[in-house]
């Protein structure tokens, strides 16, 4: 190889380089803990958060669990926190590859609020930002365990916002069981 195409070479290498460099920082830009599940109590209930509750998981349960998934359901036991009609829910759902985990805070059957704890994919974290989580605030479950109102996906972060629905549903759905313990 001549003198002249390894310059060649090594310019276009460069080039592809600086080029590709602003992706791969922002690939990691979202990664990262932005509230762990301790912040996240004590954020949602003011006082002091209370001893954690828990949902024995029977086959039935598990049933209902994996139709909204659309996978099994692998744990005994779901644990929740509960004052008065307020509950909150920590769940570690797969986006694409990774687990994100989603905080929700219901109030009685409604959605109160939805947080992005922790975010480990490369892509998609766009949903930790309010635009995309206020807009679960006040929505409640139908009888076929679907979310009753729309939300509006993210471009690109298709899989990261289906892990969030996800997530809400199960702690509505559970919410419904704690309900009636």
């Amino acid at each position: 190889m001549s003198l002249l195409a390894k310059k060649s070479s090594r310019r276009l290498a460069l080039i592809i380089m600086l080029a590709l460099s602003p992706y791969a920082l922002a690939a990691d830009l979202g990664k990262g803990v932005y509230m762990t599940t301790e912040q996240f109590l004590n954020h949602t209930f003011a006082d002091a958060p209370p001893t954690p509750k828990v949902i024995w998981l029977n086959a039935d349960i598990k049933e209902q669990l994996a139709k909204i998934l659309h996978r099994p359901y692998r744990s005994l036991r779901v644990r929740y926190w509960q004052q008065g009609t307020q509950s909150a829910w920590v769940f570690n759902e797969i986006g694409k590859e990774m687990p994100i985990t989603i905080g929700v805070v219901l109030n009685g059957q409604q959605v109160e609020s939805v947080k992005i704890l922790t975010f480990r994919e490369s892509r998609g974290w766009e949903v930790k930002y309010p635009f995309f989580t206020d807009q679960f605030q006040g929505i409640a479950l139908t009888k076929k365990n679907k979310l009753n109102q729309y939300i509006d996906g993210i471009t690109g972060a298709t899989l990261s916002v289906a892990a969030v629905k996800r997530a809400t549903k199960l702690a509505l759905y559970l919410n419904q069981i704690a309900i009636n313990q």
